[in-house]
């Protein structure tokens, strides 16, 4: 008959079992390669590219060719900057939608399969594991969104230049205006992981994100009320587009916040999403 004994270290007493503890490094690690194994991802971000580039295209030769009945050319340096501008990031309001979904789907996706089990088994402070898909959700997103403008940037800007109308993307705020309609688009994808999260379900999650994109700003503009009016500017999507679209404007052209304190209502509504998210994960069962 033989005995099996635990395991001793060199001091003879009995070894402890080692846990293994997985830093938040390689929580990155872990959703970085789910995300990038999503078919999901591939086509939102695909069409994101094709929506921003082919809106490039068409409003850069409708506005160059004279769409506001006059000779490109002539216009002043900034106006012509402007008018690119408009041109390169013209599909950021469509763009919001595909990242939206693809926000949603990134937890959404984890719920309908069981996967969440798996993350938060590795990962039992939860938190973390929220933290590192809003990370890694966010830093692709905005890489993508701002290669993306910068080529839809230089498409316009060819297209101008064919009219006798050249423009540098190192002219003033140009790259801030690019750079932001990025930066909105990685916040809008994040928002959207916040509500994906608390509701867990994609048909749920994606309607409620779209609803507070396209329906609040459209029932707010239907009220006849000066308190919708009031609060219209500060609603998600309007908030988004006010961020990148008035950088170096004149204040006192503009008739609700500026660029910087759109910036921090947009973060508002984020901080919002995630906070709701993180007390329902912690609260929850998977």
């Amino acid at each position: 008959m033989t005995t099996t004994t635990a395991p001793r270290d060199v001091q003879g007493g009995p070894r402890l079992a080692h846990t293994a503890r997985l830093s938040f490094g390689g929580i990155l690690r872990s959703e970085w390669i789910k995300l990038r194994s999503l078919r999901s991802t591939v086509w939102s971000y695909l069409i994101v590219v094709l929506i921003s580039l082919g809106m490039a295209v068409l409003l850069g030769f409708s506005l160059a060719s004279g769409m506001g009945g006059s000779d490109v050319a002539t216009l002043p340096s900034a106006e012509q900057t402007l008018m690119v501008l408009q041109s390169a990031v013209f599909g950021t309001y469509f763009g919001q939608l595909v990242v939206a979904v693809l926000g949603v789907l990134v937890i959404s996706g984890e719920y309908t399969t069981g996967m969440i089990r798996s993350t938060l088994s590795a990962v039992p402070k939860r938190l973390p594991a929220l933290a590192g898909k809003a990370v890694v959700l966010f830093l692709t997103t905005f890489v993508v969104a701002f290669v993306t403008n910068l080529a839809a940037f230089g498409i316009a800007a060819a297209i101008f230049a064919g009219h006798g109308a050249p423009v540098s993307l190192f002219a003033e705020n140009v790259l801030l205006v690019l750079g932001g309609a990025a930066l909105y688009l990685a916040l809008v994808s994040v928002f959207a992981l916040g509500i994906g999260t608390v509701i867990r379900s994609s048909a749920g999650g994606i309607a409620a994100v779209l609803g507070v994109l396209l329906l609040l700003p459209t029932v707010f503009g239907l009220i006849p009320a000066d308190w919708a009016s009031e609060l219209l500017p500060y609603l998600l999507s309007t908030s988004g587009m006010t961020m990148y679209m008035t950088i170096g404007a004149d204040p006192a052209t503009l008739a609700g916040p500026n660029a910087w304190q759109s910036l921090l209502v947009v973060l508002g509504w984020v901080t919002v999403s995630i906070a709701a998210a993180a007390v329902l994960l912690k609260r929850r069962d998977a």
